[in-house]
């Protein structure tokens, strides 16, 4: 019998030696998407948001008051805290410094064992480690036992051992970093989104000051940010541009089963819910027990509360979790020792005893408020007794839409051109804005998959608007049967008929309008579309640029510039300019007449200067430039292979990075309030580009 030898599979060698083994800090500089999300600009920031979620440990355990951030030239950061400082000693089972340990090793840190931390935040423990790991450059500066002790690191790999550089005062710990060039492809840090995070951060664990410092302009511009009232702050700044209806913040901080639960909560005379919910100073986007706990907690403390006062009679039905929900702007926080976050992201806190604790706390600390407090009860219960019998009302409107449907056998609105695929995730909806723009869409469509739905005029802003009021838009009405989700409570994201969903509208300030009217919509009635990825915004081209047969479209006065260039001849005779049939002196080689960018005139095939016949074609050198001001301009070739085709389109993926000032600026822009609408416009006017007057 022979001996064994490497075994050959089919498709080549498969033994021990094709088995990698990634040692130290290898698999993440590998793989740093798994650690990090991607190597852009999220990526980047994350680096920041892990150095920094080890100080907010220490100050979570009673050991900071105080962390700096400094964003410094060359991509440099440098975030120091007053904590313990990370311990130095030798480690008994890598018998090198605990600081290399930590710095150097997944998995290593104070969060892992007992003693450490009793509760911590971080990316599952490996955060630190990755941010050196994805550095070109870092150094570990630490305060402890009456000295300063230093390392370096070059990509992950210690420059040399640990050691002491002087005495030192105080205790704490700071990490200077450097992102590599070679694994993130933008290496620019974002101070509005610093900032907006370290805001947060500060009035999640209060009474600890965070102070952010820009060091790349002169002078260097400084923040900080403290709020001893923690989330109860949070809310009154959340709050900030809306009218409260009752002025105490409900406010709640207890400890219960070695779970901290922190609430608060306030009524405004909004018509939509904000609440933010946190576990261990991380946003969890999609909730969890810790919100279950809360709502449920919330719901059954009015409803007793409002029988017992007499504001419901006996045979009046319970408010429900909706009714009681409405105009509340509430953030939930809680520290638990061991997490259990649902996915990779930590979107969602799955730890069942959460849920009854909240509940519980919430519970007794809201009845003893609404007693105690009996202006602000009379306030908050006015509110949702009058959110009850809107929903009621709109219950019915929305029966009587649904009822119509079945009736028709659930027929679909008469002016969607629907698609033949009945497979959802093939299926694309085009909502287009008006009967000009329809017509081309569904005439250059692909009729197998992508189906057309055109908007007459502009549909209800419903920032302000409850869902009975909605339904009686027929342009919303044609959109929820044709999305097949329902709205409300009764909503099925399940039942959606198309998984794209694409906003098609001009390329002016109407169009911009219709555009941000159907993302409120979105927004405040169907954000699961948004927060699964089904909403899109087409990009049509701005400009088509010609020449004889040859042709270019753009979608930027850059690029529109770039190819009146490329498609001017080179014996161009300067004759002026024309806009209609009237010429213009110009010695530039691009004038700027009217707003538009145009070149110069050349003599057309019969010695006569080439013109335009109207306004949006300018024609100059022989090559034309048309301004698209609607879609209807388009006929239905150009509209499919610039804006609809799926080989060649351009589209944008609606997402929500910032919950938060997502809700603020859909406030801002679509609420009732003037004033803050008149600062935005004043603030935001010199950025504005196409502006069509």
């Amino acid at each position: 019998m022979p001996k064994d030898k490497d075994k050959k599979v089919k498709g080549g060698e498969y033994t021990a030696k094709q088995i990698t083994v990634l040692e130290g800090l290898d698999p993440v500089r590998k793989r740093p998407g798994m650690y990090i999300g991607n190597t852009a600009t999220e990526g980047l920031h994350h680096l920041v948001w892990e150095v920094v979620d080890n100080s907010i440990d220490e100050a979570m355990a009673g050991k900071a008051s105080h962390i700096e951030v400094r964003l410094q030239p060359n991509s440099r950061v440098m975030v120091s805290d007053n904590g313990r400082g990370i311990p130095v000693d030798k480690h008994p089972q890598t018998k090198k410094s605990a600081l290399e340990t930590v710095l150097t090793m997944l998995h290593a840190g104070g969060k892992f064992g007992e003693g450490g931390y009793k509760v911590s935040g971080g990316l599952h423990g490996v955060g630190v480690s990755v941010v050196n790991a994805l550095s070109s450059w870092m150094k570990a500066e630490v305060k402890r036992d009456g000295k300063l002790w230093v390392q370096e690191y070059q990509r992950g790999k210690p420059k040399a051992a640990v050691k002491t550089v002087g005495p030192a005062r105080g205790t704490g710990t700071t990490i200077t970093f450097e992102p590599d060039p070679q694994v993130f492809t933008v290496l620019d840090f974002n101070l509005q989104l610093v900032l907006d995070h370290l805001r947060q951060q500060a009035y999640l664990t209060k009474g600890v000051a965070i102070v952010v410092i820009d060091e790349r302009t002169k002078p260097h511009t400084a923040y900080t940010f403290f709020f001893e009232g923690g989330i109860a702050s949070y809310v009154k700044h959340l709050n900030h541009a809306k009218e409260p209806k009752h002025d105490s913040v409900f406010y709640i901080d207890k400890e219960q089963n070695g779970v901290r639960v922190e609430v608060a909560l306030q009524y405004t005379d909004d018509f939509k819910e904000t609440a933010f919910s946190f576990a261990n100073n991380i946003f969890t986007t999609e909730g969890g027990m810790h919100l279950v706990g809360f709502r449920t907690a919330l719901t059954r403390v009015i409803n007793n509360y409002t029988r017992k006062q007499g504001y419901l009679k006996e045979k009046e039905e319970n408010l429900s979790g909706e009714d009681v929900r409405e105009g509340l702007t509430a953030v939930v926080s809680v520290k638990v020792k061991e997490p259990q976050f649902e996915g990779q992201t930590k979107s969602k806190l799955g730890n069942a005893e959460v849920k009854s604790i909240v509940d519980s706390v919430v519970s007794g600390s809201l009845a003893n408020f609404l007693e105690e407090h009996p202006r602000e009860a009379e306030a908050i219960i006015g509110k949702v007794i009058l959110a009850q019998r809107a929903r009621v009302a709109a219950r019915a409107a929305r029966e009587t839409v649904l009822r119509k449907g079945a009736l028709e056998g659930m027929t679909l609105p008469g002016k969607l051109a629907d698609c033949s695929s009945r497979d959802p995730s093939q299926s694309e909806l085009f909502i287009v804005e008006g009967d000009s723009a329809g017509g081309s869409a569904k005439q250059g469509r692909n009729r197998e998959f992508q189906a057309i739905l055109p908007l007459r005029g502009k549909i209800l802003n419903v920032e302000r608007a409850r869902i009975d009021r909605m339904l009686q838009n027929n342009e919303i009405k044609s959109l929820i049967i044709a999305l097949g989700t329902n709205i409300g409570e009764q909503f099925d994201i399940s039942g959606l008929r198309y998984h794209r969903v694409i906003l098609m509208t001009d390329a002016d300030v109407d169009g911009a309008h219709i555009r941000t009217l159907l993302l409120t919509l979105f927004y405040r009635y169907f954000p699961d579309l948004i927060t699964k990825g089904h909403i899109y915004i087409a990009q049509p081209p701005l400009y088509r640029v010609s020449r004889g047969k040859e042709f270019r479209y753009a979608f930027s006065d850059d690029e529109r510039d770039k190819y009146v260039k490329q498609l001017t001849p080179t014996n161009v005779k300067e004759k002026g300019t024309t806009k209609g049939k009237k010429a213009v002196k110009g010695k530039d080689v691009m004038l700027k007449l009217d707003g538009a960018v145009i070149g110069l005139e050349t003599e057309g095939q019969d010695g006569s200067p080439a013109a335009a016949e109207d306004d949006s074609v300018k024609t100059t050198g022989g090559v034309s430039v048309q301004r698209y001001k609607g879609l209807g301009e388009m006929n239905a070739e150009q509209l499919w292979e610039t804006t609809m085709n799926p080989g060649t389109r351009i589209m944008k993926q609606v997402t929500i990075d910032d919950a938060e000032k997502a809700d603020e600026i859909f406030d801002i822009l679509m609420g009732a309030e003037v004033a803050p609408r008149k600062r935005f416009i004043q603030t935001h006017a010199k950025s504005v580009q196409n502006l069509d007057i």
